[in-house]
């Protein structure tokens, strides 16, 4: 038995046990309904802007990569202890299949199980294209990323459940290090950047008035007035985002912009917001009513924005690869045979 086919035995065993019963068919029937409900309404507000389709196909690779995140973690989360438990396991490792053939041939059944619900999502995303404002690169990009996501998911589930005993315990796991992800480092980056704070100063001065409210001529400034306060870092801990999922994709995926340069789907509106955090605060306010040039101080477009700072997706793509290895490697080897050592409890057979 090569590897190739091992593997894939290992696959095709997984998948006929997910598509045997009814209620996979029915989670997806439930999620092609609500991207039909998400792509009529979208498609009836946004009838009169400029780029229809590039809102939409946001919305629906999003809502993709949420559900996938949900679901994925119960398609992995018990995929090797759960066969443990059920006493299936050191049947099949008494066979020619190997052990990275048994974990990856796992990890590629979870995967193909998550990408389904993307597959079931092509017809919707071929109608946001059609709408046009989207471009086709745009597409590609933001295809390729969720993919990958849901690989990582899977193979966090799949590692998890080489290396708990308790299938249950493996699931939940999985779904708070998911969790980790995407919500914790969102928390992570608000509170960081609440607490990491550094001192400004807000001067200025006003033109002064009679007592009819009419400004004094010739014209009088007033005496300058300065406050100071704290004001948040979140230029210090801006990195806290490049792991999660949502702002891997949306920094990753070409930014679309409206003829006023305004961003307009949901990638290129987080892609802004996440490099935005990368600018340091100003710190030295300075508004005179007596000049009015200082009181010009505004952020930079969303083009110039993105020009100006540095992309990270890279680096958050490759956190996850490496998280999802190492749980990969470990489960692999605490589920190789012949075993030296077991946990209290596990079962063999």
């Amino acid at each position: 038995m090569n590897a190739f086919s091992g593997l894939w035995t290992i696959a095709s065993i997984e998948l006929r046990q997910r598509v045997r019963g009814a209620a996979w068919y029915v989670l997806l029937g439930v999620f092609a309904v609500i991207v039909l409900i998400v792509t009529v309404f979208t498609t009836i507000a946004t009838a009169n802007t400029e780029t229809p389709g590039a809102v939409l196909y946001s919305m629906i690779v999003y809502f993709v990569l949420l559900l996938g995140t949900l679901v994925t973690p119960a398609l992995s989360g018990n995929a090797i202890n759960g066969d443990r438990e059920n006493g299936t396991l050191a049947t099949t490792q008494v066979t020619l299949v190997t052990t990275p053939q048994l974990v990856f041939g796992k990890l590629l059944a979870a995967w193909i199980t998550a990408l389904a619900f993307l597959v079931a999502a092509l017809p919707f995303l071929i109608f946001a294209l059609a709408l046009g404002g989207a471009s086709l690169d745009t597409a590609l990009v933001s295809i390729l990323v969720v993919a990958l996501e849901l690989l990582v998911v899977s193979a966090v589930g799949v590692g998890l459940s080489g290396l708990i005993r308790r299938p249950l315990f493996s699931v939940v796991v999985t779904y708070l290090v998911v969790a980790a992800l995407c919500v914790g480092t969102l928390i992570a980056f608000g509170l960081s950047g609440a607490v990491v704070r550094s001192e400004a100063t807000s001067s200025y001065r006003s033109i002064e008035f009679d007592s009819q409210g009419n400004p004094v001529e010739p014209q009088t400034c007033g005496p300058w007035q300065t406050d100071t306060y704290e004001m948040p870092r979140y230029d210090y801990v801006w990195w806290m985002l490049t792991p999660n999922p949502f702002v891997i994709l949306a920094d990753a995926t070409p930014a679309t912009f409206d003829r006023t340069g305004y961003p307009v789907d949901l990638f290129s509106q987080i892609k802004t917001g996440m490099r935005l955090a990368q600018l340091p605060p100003d710190l030295e306010y300075v508004w005179d009513e007596c000049d009015r040039a200082t009181q010009e101080s505004y952020p930079p477009a969303p083009r110039e924005l993105l020009d100006s700072t540095v992309p990270s997706w890279f680096v958050g793509l490759a956190l996850q690869l490496v998280l999802a290895a190492g749980l990969l490697g470990w489960a692999w080897a605490r589920t190789r045979t012949p075993a030296r050592r077991l946990p209290p409890g596990t079962r063999i057979a």
